[in-house]
């Protein structure tokens, strides 16, 4: 193997912390910072310092040495791009306030990408004119930006974050799906590579568009997004992709509506102790503008509208809350005491739980009143049914009914099946084997790479600090001369021994550091083998020990050496 050059800390740029961040919340931001491998340079923007600087660069590898595996070509794509691509498709307005848009001195607009899916297809439109120039598969390992109103949590939500998106081409939906199955079969082999713990879960397509999506979730207290997990089947989605079947019910016995009395009850919980009912017995109607216009989401009383499933539905229209002035301008919505049946002039959306058949309290568009016996499909329609609701644990699995069980998690992986929404816009078009043009088909696949830094130290770390994972660790051993003279220099002289066999070290040769502040340090840092040359290194024995496990064995110099290098 080849000699491989020690990485002396007496001359590492990186200064370790006994005391977490001020403003770190979640435990990858505390450990990165307090190891010496990032540092804050302004909010949601993060330097990388050599030990993180090498961690990332061996998750870039792994990631590049998969897509490499099925036959994907690398390119780097400017940072920098045109509006005019992102107008064609819609997304210069539909990112909103995230997309960092900025203008040269001439006038000319220009956004930092967030993601390139415009520019590749134009790209495969400037080299790809016939069938046989396709399928193709292009990647790039870069920074992408999102302006974020509230960066938080280290490097996990930034504003420049490190990321490899890669898009396929193909001239038919079976070839996408063959591109789609490459994918997420790597994926599978990049996320067990890294050692991260992780899901394969069912996702909503969201801005990106598509017919099919799946994010790879890493479990953590610190992850951003819920999911549902169900402990019977295989079943597993992010909770704003679940989707349950309309089940109508007989409502042939359901007695004739009937307004009833209930003066000051205008909430649910109000309305549910005066009439003495559980809340799932009454209604939930709740009143939002969707470009100006008021939609009523009807959801039973004991559950919550997800507010982001509302949005996504509408998307790109703004969704909204009325207002005071709203219900003023509209004397027949009474808050408090909406109902569906009679609305006039208001788009009906409702869960599926409100199925056609199902009968309801619910208000009776009059102050101080409701009305029971209020049947979906009898008394009032439903323009649209949307799975709206917040999902709670112990819903039932749409696969088979068992109780969901939620977690946290970070995305470290999403892949879409985008179809022919950006060759549409941009008339991306390639000749068929019969001489016609064919529309070409797309699909887009995201990892998080350093994202996925953040998630291995969420996953990995103990309460001594980070432990890495072999392959993606900054070094394989790290080496610890506890402070004498003697033991400086076997510690220096066993690293070169190990670096000559092409061992990645780390070696703690600090002068004036106490050994207890070096024994600290090694564990915070987080190499998986730490080899301490201590008391016997006067007897050319030192102390190995596994980081994740705590197991310690003495060997002599040349055991080590041997058991290292194995």
């Amino acid at each position: 193997m080849a000699n491989v050059p020690v990485q002396r800390m007496s001359q590492l740029m990186a200064k370790t912390l006994r005391d977490d961040p001020a403003d770190a919340e979640v435990l990858s931001h505390k450990l990165l910072v307090r190891a010496g491998y990032v540092r804050r340079t302004a909010a949601g923007i993060w330097s990388w310092l050599p030990l993180g600087k090498r961690v990332l660069a061996n998750v870039e590898r792994i990631v590049r040495e998969e897509m490499d595996a099925i036959g994907a070509q690398e390119v780097l794509l400017p940072a920098i791009l045109p509006r005019e691509p992102y107008e064609a498709t819609g997304r210069w307005e539909e990112y909103g306030p995230e997309l960092f848009r900025l203008q040269d001195r001439k006038g000319g607009d220009y956004l930092l990408g967030p993601t390139h899916e415009e520019i590749f297809t134009l790209l495969v439109k400037d080299q790809a004119s016939s069938y046989k120039d396709l399928p193709v598969i292009l990647y790039q390992i870069q920074n992408k930006y999102r302006d974020e109103a509230r960066p938080r949590a280290g490097i996990l939500r930034g504003r420049e974050f490190l990321m490899k998106d890669s898009y396929s081409f193909d001239t038919e939906d079976e070839g996408l799906a063959r591109s789609y199955a490459l994918h997420r079969e790597a994926y599978q082999r990049i996320f067990a590579r890294l050692g991260l713990d992780y899901r394969i879960c069912a996702a909503t397509a969201g801005a990106m568009g598509g017919s099919k999506s799946e994010e790879f979730l890493a479990p953590a207290e610190a992850g951003e997004d819920t999911f549902a997990d169900c402990p019977n089947c295989d079943f597993a989605a992010n909770t704003e992709a679940i989707t349950y079947e309309l089940k109508p019910v007989d409502a042939a016995d359901v007695p004739a509506a009937e307004d009833i009395p209930t003066p000051d009850t205008p909430t649910i919980e109000t309305l549910a102790a005066s009439l003495g009912v559980p809340a799932s017995a009454t209604l939930k109607n709740l009143l939002v503008k969707v470009d100006g216009e008021i939609v009523a989401v009807g959801v039973p009383g004991d559950r919550e509208v997800d507010m982001d499933k509302v949005e996504a539905h509408f998307a790109p229209a703004v969704v909204e809350l009325v207002t005071e002035t709203d219900f003023a301008a509209r004397p027949d919505l009474v808050r408090g005491y909406v109902g569906p049946q009679g609305l006039d002039k208001v788009t009906y959306i409702a869960d599926p739980r409100v199925a056609p058949g199902t009968a309801w309290i619910t208000g009776a568009n009059k102050a101080g009143t409701h009305t029971k016996n209020v049947v979906a499909g009898r008394d009032f329609e439903v323009d649209s049914y949307v799975d709206v609701v917040v999902v709670q644990e112990g819903d039932p699995c749409p696969k088979c009914g068992t109780g969901l069980v939620l977690d946290r998690a970070i995305e470290i992986g999403h892949i879409f099946q985008l179809g022919r929404k950006y060759t549409d816009a941009l008339k991306l078009d390639v000749l068929g084997q019969n001489g016609k043009p064919v529309r070409v088909t797309m699909g887009s696949y995201g990892v998080g790479v350093s994202r996925a830094v953040a998630a291995l130290a969420e996953q990995s770390a103990d309460d001594k600090g980070l432990c890495w994972p072999k392959e993606v660790a900054p070094a394989d051993v790290h080496v610890v001369a506890a402070g004498k003279a003697l033991q400086t220099e076997l510690a220096l002289d066993i690293s070169q021994k190990l670096a000559a066999a092409g061992v990645r070290v780390l070696v703690d040769d600090r002068p004036g550091v106490s050994p207890g502040v070096k024994f600290t340090d090694s564990e915070l840092i987080g190499v998986p083998q730490i080899l301490v040359a201590g008391r016997r290194a006067a007897d050319g024995v030192v102390e190995l020990k596994d980081r994740r496990t705590g197991e310690r064995e003495e060997l002599t110099v040349e055991e080590a050496v041997a058991r290292l290098t194995a």
